[in-house]
C-alpha cells in the first residue's frame, strides 16, 4: 500500500499495477483537499477534519450483462496467474515458469470497449464536431480537472416515467422542494428509474432523459458538468424513435446532448448508487482517464461526506 498525506489527512491506498501508480490515492487527496478548502470558506468550519464517508457512484464494467446495445458491448479477456507466468518466463532466459515464486506470474486483463462503456465522462466532442458559432468542440484531454470536482447536487427523478423527457420547470420544481439553489461549480446528478436497473435486461429503455430544455437550463446557471445513472442523458431511444415516428421532427434526437452546441458541457452517464445520496451536502469527484483526442473517458466517481 501507499502512504499519503494531504491537507494533514494520512491516506493510505493500494498500489495501482506493477509502476506502483497511486491513482486511487492521489484522487481521493485531491477530492478531500477540495472539500476541506470548501468548508473552511463557508462558515469557517473546522479544518482538521475527515472525511467519514465515501459513496461509489461508478458501475462496474462486466461482461455478460446489458449494459450497452450489442454492438458496443465491452469485451474483456482475462489471463490468469498459470499464463501469466508463461508470459513472465519470456523475459528471463532459463527460467521455468515453475520457478516463479508461488509458480504464480502475473494476472492482467484485456478489453475491447468504447470510451463510453461503464461510467464515463462524455467531451463536447462527443455530441458535436463544433459548437454553434462553428468553434471545435472540446475533446476529453482539454477540459480541465477542475470541472470534474465540486458541490453535488441529486435531482430525485426516479417517479418519471420510461422515457419521459425533463422540463426546465420540472428542474426547478425539484430545486424548490430540496430547498437548494444552484451555484456555478455545483455537479448535478440525477436519479432515474434506470439507476437500480444497470445490467438488467430493460436497463436501456429505463428511465427518463433531460432534453434539450432542461439541460440549457442547467448550463444557463453555471452547470458545466452533469450527470445521470441512465445509459444516456438523453430520454431512451425506444421512446424517442417512437415520437420521431408520429411527428419526424429531427430535432427530438439527442435533444439533451445536442444544447451542448449552445453552451458545452461535460456529462457524466451510467452513475450509480445514486439512490443512497442526500438531496445535496456532499461533494462529487470523478476524474475522468485522460485520453488524447477522445470523445470520452472512462472514470471512477465517488461522492464525499
Amino acid at each position: 500500500s501507499s502512504r499519503l498525506e494531504a491537507n494533514g489527512l494520512i491516506l493510505k491506498a493500494p498500489m495501482i499495477g506493477s509502476c506502483g501508480c497511486t491513482f486511487a490515492a492521489v484522487v481521493v487527496a485531491l477530492a478531500i483537499g477540495y472539500e476541506l478548502g470548501r468548508r473552511s470558506n463557508r462558515g469557517g468550519e473546522n479544518l482538521v477534519h475527515s472525511v467519514s464517508k465515501v459513496v461509489d457512484l461508478s458501475a462496474p464494467l462486466k461482461v455478460g450483462i446489458a449494459s450497452d446495445p450489442p454492438q458496443l458491448l465491452p469485451e474483456i479477456r482475462y489471463t490468469l496467474h498459470q499464463e501469466g507466468a508463461e508470459q513472465m518466463a519470456y523475459f528471463f532466459p532459463g527460467l521455468l515458469a515453475s520457478q516463479l515464486p508461488g509458480k504464480d506470474g502475473w494476472a492482467l486483463e484485456t478489453l475491447t470497449l468504447t470510451t463510453h462503456a461503464g461510467t464515463h465522462v462524455d467531451a463536447p466532442w462527443h455530441y458535436s464536431a463544433t459548437d454553434a458559432s462553428g468553434k471545435r468542440s472540446l475533446m476529453m484531454h482539454e477540459l480541465p480537472l477542475e470541472q470534474f470536482i465540486g458541490p453535488g447536487v441529486k435531482l430525485d427523478f426516479r417517479h418519471f416515467p420510461d422515457g419521459y423527457v425533463v422540463s426546465a420547470a420540472d428542474v426547478a420544481g425539484e430545486l424548490r422542494r430540496v430547498g437548494h439553489s444552484l451555484r456555478p461549480g455545483d455537479i448535478v446528478l440525477v436519479n432515474t428509474a434506470a439507476g437500480t436497473r444497470y445490467g438488467e435486461d430493460d436497463y436501456l429503455a429505463r428511465g427518463c432523459g433531460l432534453g434539450r430544455e432542461a439541460t440549457n437550463f442547467l448550463t444557463s446557471l453555471g452547470i458545466r458538468t452533469m450527470g445521470t445513472d441512465a445509459w444516456s442523458w438523453d430520454a431512451p431511444f425506444k421512446f424517442t424513435a417512437q415520437r420521431w415516428m408520429e411527428g419526424r421532427d429531427p430535432s427530438i434526437i439527442w435533444e439533451g446532448h445536442k444544447a451542448g452546441r449552445e453552451k458545452p458541457y461535460a456529462q457524466i452517464e451510467k452513475l450509480h448508487n445514486l439512490e443512497a445520496l442526500p438531496a445535496h451536502g456532499f461533494t462529487v469527484a470523478v476524474f475522468p482517464v485522460l485520453i488524447h483526442n477522445a470523445s470520452a473517458g472512462w472514470a471512477r466517481a465517488v461522492a464525499l461526506f
